[in-house]
């Protein structure tokens, strides 16, 4: 399975419109015009930026059309590779962030392909979400039409599949409803972001570290909403203990399990009665030692606990209470104490429920509930729960007894006495867990995941709510619940679909009676939790995707993104893939194997000392060594994300027009390693380097097609003595060459480093005399090597480069080809090896030493002067130190003069 996205960076070049880059508008070509071999059979000797043109121009539609008819004959015999970049968000131009992890992710897509590989390297789009609909409503566009439009632009003719639409949408809506079915989706009032300007609701990461709105500027209200919840903590342990199978999670693992936290304990479903009877309030509180809770005395709860705002049926008696010092329950509130029934498991009553201003506070000393909003106190487990339940006169009942080799068991404790505290706490968790009232591990800072949005561009979620039976999900077989047609979008007040009467109004699927649509729409991690699935079977109509072909591709081999995801959306990622598999929907638990994170790309800024005012380029006088604002003050400049505001960005689009495709690839593996950021600086930098060593590259076909004509044949016998040892040379960095580049492409993803790699063997090329360009084999095979290892990172370049060696012409183009391998030779390992010896840093000679003790250096030493060389040079000379290489066969006598 293929796709033409793959080559996008190549073919449709960072992703934007082919009329905009490579295909510019057709022109005449004047007489004295250059073109390129391909066309003409005519090699051009020097690669000028027009020649670099037109090398991308030709070959685009090529790679294209090659590639097409390669998914319609591949090998489904070759071993599978699935290389994922992170869901893109059209909501503007792509920007230099994009066109890094594209770079990333078509460059290991093409290696594994020549490697033998069966490569999915798929692209779809994120076309949901607040951005794209403010964007719409600032421009007075219906937010799918402003979507389209996006696509539109950024050229995605070939996307697999496109989040906003309803045939992907559905399938989001279709794993809602197995997680409502499974207990995993429910609705409760909840704290939300609120802008009191716009009138709408925030996702956090929309909220600014001054607590600002990113859009409006206004201070952040927090308000009280029903707001549908997916029930992640119910996975939490499960999660954590995962993270142990994925080795190349390279310090995400550990962002992972910090944001999950220890899960040590879990939470417990309390029905709560007043004066006994029944208020249908559920209070889910947090213990530490589920194996004790019969012996809880109390639940205590924060001021900001949802209980005690909004809609809650017991709001009225909780505000009587009256909290005294300590956040202790004052006496005058006892009759209006609250009793607490747990459900299912366990049969005791609490006392009272604890309202406490200091909670939060004590929850802070104790590093184990920092946030956690209801707390099951248990004074045999907890100093701090025994002077609580002290202070308040309370009773509890003794549930742990200590045996005289120090062991506990459990007393008091029902049908779980006698059991040990490990043996209970796995007996009650299970038994809690089995009749769905709690006891699944987690932390006691995790949350729950929030998922509603009170917004238009959304999936709609698909429950709608009735009189008799309450909330009920909609019958798969009327999914998908499409979004309505609405005249105009203001972005403020309620959800707009409040307002689509007609769509909102609806029938119960169970009863048949008057029902209403949930007007809420999906938080946009939830389309991308999943997208991963849907890539492996984009085209079903039947079911999100079938198992097969997910059992097949899944897990990813590598996914490719940015540091600011890896907890959230991987979180949410490796969530769903769990729930899906305990559903028998695939088989695999984690859905990627290993984690590639990248860096930014960050632009030179300028800002104003005094008042941190950004400056544009424009704006800065560079007179003077120090650079000053021409408006007069001192002006600081540093490298910084790249941003509109901060007049630091930089459009792709210009970019590619004024150096290339291939250029920009090349700069964006060779700057820096992929994790760290990237400090773009063309004055100063790696881009010259990326641009004089293309010109090098091509100057070695130039060489060689000047070496030979049409029909030679290399003629090792004419080479001498001096010139076997060139080609010697030239084969021994050929397959160091190849050794190196392959780990790099394989483990660490230095391409940098594999670049670097690859320049040297530039070098050794570019200094091979004429007759070992004539005569030799290994300068032909070395080339070849260099260009088919070249082909991942430039395409273009080298796909005219592999035509225009004579040699090479017969064999089809590059990216056909398969990867190089080393010499078999060149892994034998010798029983000797030769040892360069320089005396105060100049070459005398070489010496023959065994392999076994070459590391030696007092025993190669002794050998060296043992040796006629030796004994010509050093014996009369006094030795001050000698220095082995750990690197490279070599060691320097430093002696006096």
């Amino acid at each position: 399975i293929r796709t033409a996205w793959p080559e996008r960076l190549s073919l449709y070049p960072l992703g934007v419109a082919r009329s905009a880059l490579l295909s510019p508008s057709p022109r005449l070509l004047s007489p004295g015009t250059r073109t390129l071999f391909s066309e003409t059979g005519v090699w051009e000797k020097e690669y000028r930026p027009e020649t670099r043109r037109r090398v991308e121009e030709w070959w685009h539609p090529r790679i294209m059309a090659q590639w097409r008819k390669d998914a319609l004959e591949e090998d489904s015999k070759g071993k599978k590779f699935y290389v994922l970049s992170m869901f893109p968000y059209p909501s503007g131009r792509l920007h230099m962030g994009h066109v890094r992890v594209y770079t990333i992710s078509d460059t290991i897509g093409h290696f594994q392909r020549m490697r033998g590989h069966q490569v999915l390297n798929p692209m779809g789009w994120d076309a949901f979400g607040l951005p794209a609909e403010n964007a719409a409503i600032e421009r007075g566009l219906d937010p799918e039409e402003w979507t389209k439009r996006e696509e539109e632009l950024l050229g995605l003719v070939t996307s697999r599949f496109t989040t906003c639409l309803p045939d992907y949408y559905r399938w989001t809506q279709y794993l809602f409803v197995k997680l409502f079915q499974a207990g995993l989706a429910y609705q409760k009032e909840a704290v939300v972001n609120w802008d009191p300007v716009d009138q709408t609701v925030l996702a956090d990461e929309q909220v600014d570290e001054n607590g600002r709105s990113w859009r409006s500027g206004a201070l952040v209200e927090q308000k009280l909403l029903t707001q549908w919840f997916i029930k992640t903590t119910n996975y939490a342990k499960p999660l954590l203990d995962a993270l142990a199978d994925l080795p190349e999670w390279y310090g995400v693992k550990a962002m992972q399990a910090n944001w999950i936290g220890d899960c040590t304990g879990c939470y417990f479903d309390f029905k709560l009665k007043v004066n006994g009877e029944e208020t249908g309030e559920t209070l889910s509180a947090y213990s530490s030692s589920p194996e004790t809770v019969f012996g809880a005395a109390y639940l205590a709860i924060l001021p900001s606990h949802r209980l005690l705002h909004g809609s809650s049926s017991v709001r009225s008696v909780l505000e009587k209470v009256e909290v005294g010092p300590g956040g202790i329950v004052s006496e005058s509130s006892h009759h209006n104490m609250l009793n607490t029934l747990a459900t299912g498991v366990f049969c005791f009553s609490l006392k009272r429920l604890v309202m406490s201003r200091s909670v939060f506070m004590f929850f802070i000393r104790s590093h184990m509930f920092i946030v956690c909003l209801c707390l099951t106190g248990i004074p045999d487990c907890s100093e701090e729960d025994l002077s609580v339940a002290r202070a308040l006169n309370l009773r509890w009942t003794t549930v742990l007894k200590s045996d005289e080799d120090g062991t506990q068991t459990l007393v008091n404790s029902d049908e779980f006495s006698g059991l040990t505290r490990q043996q209970a706490f796995d007996s009650i968790t299970q038994k809690s867990r089995d009749q769905r009232v709690g006891g699944h591990l987690t932390s006691s800072k995790l949350r729950d995941w929030l998922i509603s949005r009170q917004r238009y561009w959304g999936t709609p979620i698909p429950v709608v709510h009735c009189g008799s039976c309450g909330p009920v999900a909609v019958p798969e077989d009327e999914l998908p619940v499409t979004l309505p047609k609405l005249p105009s979008l203001t972005g403020k007040g309620t959800s707009p679909l409040e307002d689509a009467h007609d769509w909102v109004s609806c029938t119960c699927p169970r009863c048949k009676g008057p029902a209403r649509r949930e007007t809420d729409t999906m938080d946009t991690f939830v389309d991308s939790a999943w997208y991963y699935f849907r890539y492996t079977d984009p085209q079903n109509t039947v079911r999100p995707f079938e198992r097969h072909l997910a059992d097949h591709w899944l897990p990813v081999d590598v996914y490719i993104g940015g540091k600011e995801h890896a907890v959230m959306h991987l979180y949410y990622a490796r969530f769903l893939c769990h729930f899906c598999k305990d559903q028998g929907l695939v088989a695999h638990r984690e859905p990627f194997r290993k984690l590639l994170v990248q860096g930014l790309i960050k632009g030179q800024t300028f800002k104003l000392a005094d008042s941190g005012q950004y400056l544009k380029r424009e704006d800065i006088d560079f007179t003077d060594k120090e650079p000053v604002a021409r408006r007069g003050g001192r002006v600081e400049v540093t490298f910084e994300k790249m941003s509109k505001s901060k007049h630091n960005g930089l459009d792709p689009q210009d970019v590619v027009q004024q150096y290339g495709v291939d250029t920009v690839r090349l700069y964006i593996l060779y700057a820096a390693p992929p994790e760290q950021d990237i400090l773009w600086n063309v004055k100063t930098d790696a881009l010259p380097g990326v641009l004089r060593w293309q010109s090098r590259l091509w100057q070695l076909v130039t060489k060689l097609r000047a070496a030979r004509q049409p029909g030679d044949i290399p003629n090792p016998s004419l080479l001498k003595k001096k010139e076997l040892a060139e080609t010697k040379k030239i084969w021994d960095n050929k397959n160091y060459a190849v050794q190196e580049v392959t780990s790099h492409f394989t483990g660490d993803f230095l391409f940098n480093a594999a670049i670097s790699r690859l320049m040297g063997l530039t070098n050794t090329l570019s200094s091979a005399t004429a007759a070992v360009v004539q005569h030799s084999v290994e300068f032909e095979e070395a080339l070849a090597v260099l260009v088919l290892m070249t082909a991942p990172m430039a395409p273009h370049l080298a796909s005219e480069m592999w035509a225009g060696c004579l040699p090479l012409q017969q064999r089809g183009d590059v990216l056909q080809q398969s990867w190089p391998a080393v010499d078999p030779k060149y892994l034998d390992v010798p029983e000797f090896v030769e040892l360069s010896v320089m005396i105060n840093n100049k070459a005398c000679g070489s010496v023959t030493v065994p392999l076994q003790v070459s590391k030696d250096s007092e025993r190669v030493q002794q050998l060296i002067l043992e040796s006629p060389l030796g004994q010509k040079l050093l014996s009369a000379r006094s030795i001050k130190r000698a220095i082995l290489s750990p690197r490279t066969a070599l060691i320097n006598f430093l002696v006096e003069e």
